[in-house]
C-alpha cells in the first residue's frame, strides 16, 4: 500500500499521515450550525470529509468520527459579536430556537443521506454539555489563560506562545480579528481574545442560558468544538476537519484553549476544504438562488451527481458551480453508469492479481492529498482493462466503497430500465441481439453483420450504445 500523505494546514505542506495510536484515528468535523438548511457550498466540504473518512477505513484504520451540532452559541459575526444565529431562525420563522435546531438537524442529515454521506460516530449537540464547557472555562481561569471583564469570559492569547498558527502573521497584521464593520470589544486586553462564556446584558433576549459561576449565561462557540472533542476523542485528536472558512478563527481558538487547557499538543493533522463559489462569487445563504440539495432535485438533479461534481475537482482547489458545470457532470456520470451497465458479473471468474494491479492507481491517487479527480480516472482505467467482466465488477464496488457514487446500484436500474423497455419485443427478435453480441464479444463480425442485416430486413435498426444495443422499429 501507498504511504498515505495529507495537506496539513497547520504545517502548510503534505505530510505523511500519523495517529497518537497505531491503527486507530479520532477524527473531529465541525458539523453545521442548525439555524437553516446547508447551501450545496456546505455539502461539498461534508462530502469531500466524508471520502476522507471512508477512505482511512479502506486503508486499515479504525476511524471514531465526531461531529458537533451548533445550536447555541454561534454569533454573526466571528468577532464574538452580533446575534446568535438560531436566535436569528427562530425569529425568522417564529419557532422556538430547540424547534429550530430540529428541525434543521434532520434537514441536514436528510441532504447527507441523499449524497451518501455516512453519519459520524458520534452527533453531540451543543446544547449537551454545558457542564463541560463551565468546567474547561474555570480550568482556564484557574491556570491565567483567561479573565472576566464585564460579566463576560475572554480567553487571554498573550498567555501563549503563538495564537496565529495557520498564517504567519504578526499581531497587529489582523484587525481584532473581527470583519469590517464589526465594532471592537474594548473590554478585551488584547486584539484577538475571544469569549469563553458570555453574561453580557445585551444578550438578554437569548433563548438559551444557564446558570455558571460568572453569572447566567451561555457558552462561545469555539469553546464548544474543544470540549466535544475531549470529551468523544480524549486529550488527543488525530484529524481536524473543517471548510477553510473555520481556520481563522475558530480552529486558531480551538487551538490555543484546547492546548491551554490541556497542557500539550492536541492536534496534530488539519484537513480544510475550499470554498465552492457560484460564478458571482463566495455561495452563501443571503444572495442569490439559495442553492440547497432539495433545489438541485426540483431541477430534476440527482444529488450523487453533484458528489461526482464534486469529486472531479481537488478539495484544496476553489470549486466554480454553475448548471452548465453540473449538466456536463450529469452527462459524464451516465455515460459512467452506461458503461458499468454492459458489464457481465458472470463474466469469468475474478481474478484477483489483475485487481491488485488495478488498485495500484486508485491507492497512489487517494495516498497523494486525496486526489478524487486521478480516482476517478482509476475506475474508467478498469473499464478499459483486458480483465473479464467479473473481476471489473469487483474493482468498481470496491472503489465505490469510498467513492460512494451508487456506481454498481445505478448500473443495476439501467439495466433493468432497459430489460422493461423492451419486454414486449418479439422473442426471435431479442434472441437474434443476443446471437448478435456474443458474435462481435467473440469478433465473429462476419455473423454479427448478418444478422444485422436480418433484422434490417424486418425494418428492425441496432444502434450499439454505451448502455448497449438499442433496437428501433422503423
Amino acid at each position: 500500500m501507498e504511504t498515505l500523505r495529507l495537506y496539513n494546514s497547520l504545517t502548510r505542506k503534505k505530510d505523511v499521515f500519523t495517529t497518537k495510536e497505531e491503527g486507530k484515528c479520532g477524527m473531529y468535523t465541525c458539523g453545521p450550525t442548525v439555524y437553516h438548511f446547508a447551501h450545496i457550498g456546505n455539502l461539498r466540504s461534508y462530502i469531500m470529509e466524508d471520502v476522507l473518512e471512508k477512505y482511512l477505513r479502506y486503508y486499515g484504520y479504525d476511524v471514531r468520527r465526531v461531529m458537533n451540532i451548533t445550536d447555541v452559541g454561534h454569533l454573526s459575526s466571528d468577532a464574538d459579536e452580533g446575534e446568535d444565529k438560531m436566535v436569528k431562525g427562530a425569529k425568522r420563522e417564529n419557532k422556538t430556537v430547540m424547534d429550530i435546531a430540529r428541525f434543521y438537524t434532520d434537514a441536514f442529515f436528510e441532504d447527507c443521506a441523499k449524497l451518501n454521506i455516512k453519519r459520524p460516530d458520534v452527533v453531540e449537540p451543543a446544547t449537551n454539555l454545558i457542564p463541560e464547557y463551565i468546567e474547561m472555562v474555570q480550568t482556564l481561569l484557574d491556570k491565567g489563560h483567561a479573565y472576566i471583564a464585564d460579566g463576560n469570559v475572554y480567553f487571554d492569547t498573550s498567555t501563549i506562545d503563538k495564537y496565529y498558527v495557520f498564517n504567519d502573521h504578526d499581531e497587529e497584521d489582523l484587525a481584532v480579528g473581527v470583519r469590517d464593520g464589526v465594532e471592537e470589544d474594548t473590554n478585551k486586553k488584547n486584539k484577538a481574545d475571544f469569549v469563553l462564556w458570555f453574561t453580557k446584558s445585551k444578550f438578554e433576549d437569548q433563548a438559551l442560558k444557564w446558570d455558571s459561576p460568572w453569572g447566567t449565561g451561555y457558552p462561545g462557540w469555539h469553546i464548544e468544538c474543544s470540549a466535544i472533542s475531549i470529551k468523544h476523542l480524549g486529550e488527543y485528536c488525530d484529524l481536524h476537519c473543517g471548510g477553510i472558512d473555520n481556520a481563522f478563527p475558530h480552529h486558531t481558538n480551538e487551538i490555543a484553549q484546547s492546548e491551554a487547557y490541556l497542557g500539550h499538543e492536541w492536534c496534530r493533522q488539519w484537513f480544510h476544504v475550499l470554498h465552492l463559489n457560484d460564478e458571482t462569487g463566495k455561495m452563501s445563504k443571503s444572495k442569490g438562488e439559495f442553492l440547497t440539495v432539495s433545489l438541485l432535485e426540483s431541477k430534476g438533479y440527482n444529488p450523487i451527481v453533484y458528489r461526482f461534481f464534486c469529486l472531479q475537482s481537488h478539495y484544496r482547489k476553489t470549486l466554480v458551480f454553475s448548471f452548465d458545470a453540473l449538466d456536463n457532470a450529469v452527462q459524464a456520470y451516465d455515460k459512467l453508469i452506461a458503461r458499468i451497465a454492459t458489464l457481465d458479473p458472470e463474466d469469468g471468474a475474478v481474478d484477483e492479481a489483475a485487481m491488485d494491479e488495478l488498485r495500484v492507481k486508485f491507492n497512489r491517487s487517494m495516498c497523494n492529498d486525496l486526489n478524487t479527480a486521478m480516482a476517478i480516472t482509476a475506475l474508467y482505467d478498469v473499464l478499459k482493462a483486458k480483465i473479464n467482466g467479473a473481476t471489473k465488477l469487483a474493482l468498481i464496488e470496491e472503489f465505490d466503497t469510498v467513492l460512494s457514487l451508487d456506481l454498481i446500484k445505478a448500473a443495476g436500474e439501467l439495466r433493468k430500465k432497459e430489460a422493461e423497455k423492451y419486454a414486449d419485443e418479439n422473442p426471435e427478435v431479442l434472441a437474434l441481439v443476443e446471437e448478435r453480441t456474443a458474435a462481435k464479444k467473440a469478433k465473429d463480425y462476419a455473423r454479427a453483420d448478418e444478422i444485422r442485416d436480418i433484422l434490417k430486413e424486418k425494418g428492425i435498426t441496432l444502434k450499439d450504445t454505451p448502455a448497449g444495443v438499442e433496437i428501433i422499429h422503423e
